[in-house]
């Protein structure tokens, strides 16, 4: 599966990230108060532990096994999260995945 199956092309057309790890792609909306960010991450990306404003997501496709404090859990499609402001969090990418994630920062990524 690729971005052209899962993203509509305006999607795909959006402002790259400066995303810090490599493989992945992200696309960016920013508005005043937040921004979404439509991330495809390869299976065996690993995201630190790391902290930040608050985040909500939603798995478009795929699976990850997502770390926020010290519970872990698989999630797939369809699945949604929630991660507190400062809240410690750290990822797997188990398998090749589509995700949406808003954040309540309206800079959280800068554009590439």
């Amino acid at each position: 599966m690729s971005a052209n199956d899962v993203y509509s092309e305006f999607i795909r057309q959006l402002p790259q990230a400066d995303a810090p790890l490599a493989g992945v792609d992200v696309r960016l909306i920013s508005g005043p108060t937040a921004q979404a960010a439509f991330f495809f991450l390869p299976a065996g990306t690993r995201v630190p532990p790391h902290s930040h404003c608050a985040q909500w997501g939603i798995v478009v496709e795929g699976e990850i096994e997502l770390t926020i404090g010290m519970a872990t859990h698989i999630f797939h499609r369809g699945d949604r999260y929630h991660i507190a402001d400062g809240e410690t969090h750290a990822a797997l990418i188990t398998k090749d995945s589509w995700v949406i994630d808003v954040f309540a920062d309206p800079k959280r990524y800068a554009e590439k």
